[in-house]
């Protein structure tokens, strides 16, 4: 793995590979950490977990 980096940063390129080769590696960066995110994620409703506080009572008053 060293050794492709190193070749990658040895190889001569244009503006535009240059720029593809950054691109594509912030798409990796930024896809794998949605990937591990979705994966880690407990529950379908993360939002539903307030016991008390707002929204946690009817409005106006106590339940019944």
């Amino acid at each position: 793995m060293r050794e492709q980096i190193d070749e990658l940063f040895n190889k001569e390129m244009s503006r535009k590979e240059f720029l593809q080769h950054i691109v594509s590696g912030l798409l990796i960066l930024f896809g794998m950490s949605g990937v591990i995110k979705a994966l880690t994620q407990q529950s379908g409703h993360p939002g539903r977990r307030a016991i008390g506080g707002y929204g946690s009572s009817a409005y106006g008053g106590m339940k019944k």
